[in-house]
């Protein structure tokens, strides 16, 4: 190829009305045309692979905020107290301020002026859970904003989950979307941990792979524990002892929490019809090894041979030779011993057999002399 490219640039001898170096340059701009052309096609568009969701800045937040209060008709009172908590901030503050901090001020916000928010807010403050949870009516009262009910359930939801209160926070988060919240990475984290602890990889790992989009400014315990979640849970098969495992230490969970439902007795039934079909598959393979084993001309029998019955198997009969020793005089006892062994031996035999014994023994002692 070198030489069929030189003999291009080469000079010609007609003339053509384009000078050698014109030529040169032509041909070497058309050569990178190509080589750029082919590197398009091999490299991957990386501004087509853009994350689904983004985290939204401390002013698009502050903005949602005032525009949530206008929509509630605050009086001056609470109106004030909301300008108090979302002072204009400075260009380099706005971008500090962490999503999870912003959550924090949406709840307080909403609490500062509405008494049903401020005790959902005081009970996601407290160390653990009652044993009887309350009604939040709030949540899902559709004449609220929409800004307030999203924040508040992500609030309660990640509370929830942080308390091993999993189907109860699922059911606070399920059909939350990012854009709905000020704080997606939260909204996606924990419907991935709720997903992961119920052993839902149809659910889970969609949430996980869209939450690491934006993997450089989740918080970094999201993206190891995230990263963890996923290795954990794509090797699970069905039915397998991992599984029923797992199933175990949920029912445990659940019934510590005081959810002793129709829930959990339907996932002990579940546990108990998948470790049957687990043992009624071992004793199929057993069966099927011992039938195997047994079939093999009796050579490989699945029990020992009675006593007094002549085996099955057929053969000359004849052994190896095998180096008892060098030494001379082996097998060679004083008679004293040898009738005393020879009695050991034939104790519990029938007595045409210690003629065979004696005769044996003394076929050794010749052998070795």
């Amino acid at each position: 190829m070198r030489h069929a490219i030189q003999r291009s640039i080469k000079p010609s001898r007609r003339h053509d009305g384009l000078s050698w170096a014109t030529r040169s340059l032509l041909l070497i701009g058309c050569l990178s045309f190509t080589v750029i052309a082919a590197a398009a096609e091999t490299v991957p568009d990386e501004f087509g692979k853009r994350a689904t969701w983004q985290v939204p800045a401390a002013t698009t937040v502050r903005d949602q905020v005032l525009a949530w209060a206008k929509q509630r008709s605050l009086d001056e009172a609470g109106t004030l107290k909301v300008e108090t908590l979302w002072p204009e901030p400075a260009d380099k503050e706005a971008q500090e301020v962490a999503s999870a901090e912003l959550l924090e001020r949406v709840a307080t916000t909403i609490a500062a002026v509405d008494e049903d928010a401020a005790r959902l807010v005081e009970q996601c403050r407290s160390i653990k859970p009652p044993l009887v949870m309350p009604e939040h009516e709030l949540l899902v009262d559709d004449t609220r904003p929409e800004f307030e009910r999203h924040n508040l359930r992500l609030y309660y939801g990640r509370w929830l989950a942080q308390n091993r209160l999993i189907d109860e926070s699922l059911k606070q988060l399920d059909g939350l979307k990012p854009e709905n919240v000020v704080d997606p990475a939260t909204l996606l984290f924990y419907q991935s941990v709720c997903h992961h602890r119920l052993l839902d990889k149809d659910k889970c790992l969609p949430a996980l792979a869209q939450l690491m989009e934006n993997d450089s400014v989740i918080p970094r315990r999201y993206a190891t524990v995230a990263k963890l979640m996923e290795a954990d849970l794509k090797p699970l098969k069905t039915d397998s002892l991992d599984e029923v495992s797992r199933l175990m230490d949920d029912i445990q969970r659940r019934l510590d929490l005081a959810r002793a439902g129709k829930k959990v007795r339907k996932q002990e039934d579940d546990v108990i019809a998948k470790l049957d079909k687990m043992i009624e598959e071992l004793e199929k393979q057993q069966q099927q090894q011992q039938g195997g084993g047994g079939s093999a001309g009796g050579m490989n029998p699945s029990s020992p041979m009675q006593d007094s019955q002549a085996g099955g198997g057929t053969g000359p009969g004849d052994v190896d030779q095998k180096r008892t020793g060098s030494k001379s005089g082996w097998g060679n006892l004083p008679q004293k011993d040898r009738q005393e062994a020879l009695q050991r031996i034939s104790k519990d035999l029938p007595a045409h057999y210690r003629e065979v014994i004696e005769e044996y023994f003394r076929k050794l002692a010749n052998d070795g002399s």
